[in-house]
């Protein structure tokens, strides 16, 4: 359990050691504070299970740890090599090639980490939120319960309760030494040293930001992708993003699923894997075993059933209405333990704030799930916001879909002589006027950034026309989404045809 979150008590309202409470990582403590501001008398539960490779993290969550921020930070050091590499084109002498030294990235990444760690701590003890480090589970729909180190037990209860508890890598435990020989994302980014030439299977966001930035600091990374590449993102996006990978040095084993993992004498890890169209079986040799092959909510241990919450059958992920309230009237649930919602924890943070402020601040505001942007870190960044293509065509017919798009070259890439065949955007519409924008995906650089801007737009519901009006910034990547000519359908300049 990353965390359980508190009990909320109103005006007065006392914790019997008993008391209230929030749960869980950044956003459970970002509820917690929240809700102690507007003067209720909150505590947060937040625990870590250690991973099965004994890595454990302080307060914070999977975003914060394990999560966004040590991922960011380690794909910007695979960018700064891209950099280091065009550093001659621009005039600096720059002896080639630059070795990397993982254990002075992972010990920056960490620190910066623990500063986190200690800055969220700070933040719950100003704000008077009472903080437990204990593993917690539910004994009636108003109290958990919980043991603290010394052993003793300790009993809270609460008129409110919010679960934000996230989930955990998922392992293959069907495979052969998964378990006692596979890292995942929860161990990757505390690795003391370089985990050297690595096999990453799965092809989840996670699986291909991590294999990118193994890539670009110099390691012999491996794929293994057993289905198809980023499912529930734009395919035509997804596949491109594979592509620039495979160009820039990245490998992939398609169709293929590993049956067995074994340590040979010499420490190295062979894993023996099938074609899932052949059935042939072959072998590899590796140091590394990164399993990213999906996540699964961290509700098992919290005891559910004695507070009646009820979960999906299929997911174990927790069932909520749009107001985020479970099964229970005064039990609440937010971010990737919920059944439907993105697994993204700005959106957590977001619902969050808007539960607090209807619970205790007047507010009937509800947290809108449409047209949340997001950004895959790949080498080669893919930003996106809105309806994929074949979500668009499966709503609204293919006959009134219309796709805007447009290869470009960075003019960053230019003097350096960067392969550009991948920079790509489009920007899939409503084909009957105004043209409504249904989704923006764009591939290449800066591409959250890109995306954080052009959200607000078509989250007020922009048209195709209101962007073609918009000014763009020249000279940026961001500019080409203003100048989207070209109907993938017909092939032809709108602007000129009068479509």
């Amino acid at each position: 359990m990353a965390a359980m979150a508190v009990a909320l008590r109103g005006l007065g309202g006392r914790f019997r050691w008993r008391t209230q409470a929030v749960a869980g990582g950044v956003r459970g403590a970002a509820r917690g504070a929240a809700a102690a501001q507007l003067g209720r008398k909150v505590a947060v539960v937040d625990y870590v299970e250690p991973s099965p490779q004994g890595t454990r993290w302080g307060l914070g969550g999977t975003c914060v740890n394990v999560g966004c921020i040590p991922k960011k930070l380690m794909h910007q050091a695979a960018l700064l090599g891209g950099l280091i590499q065009d550093a001659p084109h621009y005039g600096w002498e720059v002896a080639q090639p630059v070795p990397h030294d993982w254990r002075k990235m992972a010990e920056a990444v960490q620190n910066h980490v623990k500063s986190l760690n200690w800055g969220h701590r700070v933040q719950l003890q100003d704000r008077k939120v009472k903080y437990f480090n204990i593993k917690a589970s539910f004994v009636d729909e108003h109290t958990v319960c919980g043991v603290a180190k010394g052993g003793k037990e300790i009993l809270l209860s609460a008129d409110h309760i919010i679960i934000a508890t996230g989930g955990r890598p998922r392992y293959p435990t069907h495979i052969e030494g998964a378990l006692e020989y596979g890292i995942t994302s929860d161990d990757i980014f505390w690795l003391k040293e370089s985990p050297g030439k690595t096999l990453v299977v799965g092809a989840s966001y996670v699986a291909l930001e991590c294999a990118g930035f193994l890539t670009g600091i110099g390691l012999d990374t491996t794929v293994m992708i057993r289905s198809i590449p980023l499912r529930g993102f734009d395919q035509q996006m997804s596949s491109m993003v594979i592509e620039h990978m495979a160009s820039h040095g990245t490998q992939f084993l398609r169709g293929c699923a590993p049956s067995r993992v074994r340590r040979l004498p010499d420490g190295h890890l062979q894993v023996t894997w099938e074609d899932c169209t052949t059935g042939k079986e072959d072998t590899g040799t590796f140091d590394t075993v990164l399993w990213a092959i999906g996540r699964v909510p961290d509700t098992r241990s919290l005891n559910l059933e004695k507070a009646g919450v009820d979960t999906s059958p299929d997911t174990q992920k927790i069932l909520v209405d749009s107001r985020e309230g479970t099964s229970v009237p005064h039990i609440y649930a937010i971010g990737d333990v919920v059944e439907g919602r993105p697994e993204l924890t700005p959106t957590a943070i977001m619902a969050g704030r808007l539960l607090v402020q209807r619970l205790f601040g007047g507010s009937s505001d509800l947290m809108d799930y449409d047209n949340v942007p997001t950004t895959v870190f790949t080498p080669l960044e893919y930003g996106c916001v809105g309806l994929s293509e074949e979500e668009a065509v499966a709503r609204h017919g293919q006959e009134h879909v219309e796709v805007y798009h447009a290869h470009y070259k960075p003019l960053e890439f230019t003097v350096a002589g960067r392969d550009a065949s991948q920079c790509y955007v489009k920007m899939v519409c409503l084909r009957e006027p105004p043209q409504l924008v249904l989704g923006l995906h764009f591939l290449g650089p800066n591409a959250g950034e890109v995306t954080q801007g052009l959200a607000l737009g078509i989250k007020c519901g922009a048209s195709y026309a209101q962007v073609m009006r918009t000014v763009g910034i020249h000279p940026t990547c961001s500019e080409e989404v203003v100048k989207l000519r070209i109907s993938k359908r017909s092939g032809l300049d709108p602007t000129v045809t009068g479509c």
